[in-house]
């Protein structure tokens, strides 16, 4: 279990739009909240030696429990140890990686999946080595589009393109959305709020994911009460 001190400006940001404070890496290298996201780095880099997780899905039992700010900052620790790194923006229906990085979100990808847009064509590079492609308009049928054959071949390209793929998935107990992400991921973090995340709801999330036989790598606790405030890592060996 790592501690991770994370300040969260949860209601600051929301009446600003501005989520750029969440990225305590960049902003704050030697806070130890960053130290503990490279500690969850060299977790997800030496999980399995021999095939280690390179498309990760991050997803939380309900909304608002910390999993774009999670998937943000691991992003960022992976690019600073030079990898490449590509976020996607999964969340189709409250997407907020635009906002975490202070991109424009009008086309992302939707718009590649439709073909509108070329993948290449909706990739922006806020740092160097992490590409993010945000989510673009919010569209009628997100678990539609997501569940296409477009979607997968995108997967697969990026795969090939990038030493990791994150995509930032909706929570699991409202849609079906992060079940069908999380089929198209080698593993699956889920993002837990120390404060109000019900054990009941956990088991279901852990439930529901492996019910559709996803790789769950581990969990990352937000909010976390442990003396000083923040979060926690925990992971798990399959």
């Amino acid at each position: 279990m790592v501690r991770l001190n994370l300040r969260r400006r949860a209601r600051e940001e929301q009446r600003s739009g501005d989520l750029s404070g969440r990225l305590i890496t960049l902003h704050d290298p030697s806070n130890p909240a960053s130290e503990a996201y490279r500690t969850l780095r060299t977790g997800l880099l030496y999980a399995v030696v021999d095939a280690p997780p390179r498309v990760i899905s991050l997803t939380s039992p309900g909304p608002t429990e910390g999993k774009s700010t999670v998937c943000a900052n691991l992003g960022v620790v992976l690019a600073q140890a030079n990898k490449s790194t590509l976020l996607i923006d999964g969340d189709l229906r409250r997407p907020s990686l635009h906002a975490v990085f202070g991109l424009r979100n009008i086309n992302g990808l939707v718009n590649a999946i439709t073909g509108e847009r070329g993948f290449w064509e909706v990739l922006s590079e806020p740092l160097p080595n992490l590409n993010v492609c945000t989510s673009g308009p919010v569209p009628p049928n997100p678990a539609e589009l997501l569940s296409s054959n477009r979607f997968s071949a995108l997967v697969e390209e990026a795969r090939e393109a990038f030493d990791y793929v994150l995509i930032d998935s909706p929570p699991v107990e409202p849609v079906a959305d992060p079940l069908i992400l999380a089929t198209q991921a080698d593993g699956v973090l889920v993002v837990l709020d120390g404060q109000r995340t019900r054990k009941g709801s956990l088991r279901k999330t852990l439930h529901d994911l492996r019910s559709v036989k996803a790789n769950v790598l581990g969990t990352v606790m937000n909010n976390f009460d442990g003396g000083r405030g923040g979060y926690a890592y925990q992971g798990y060996t399959r």
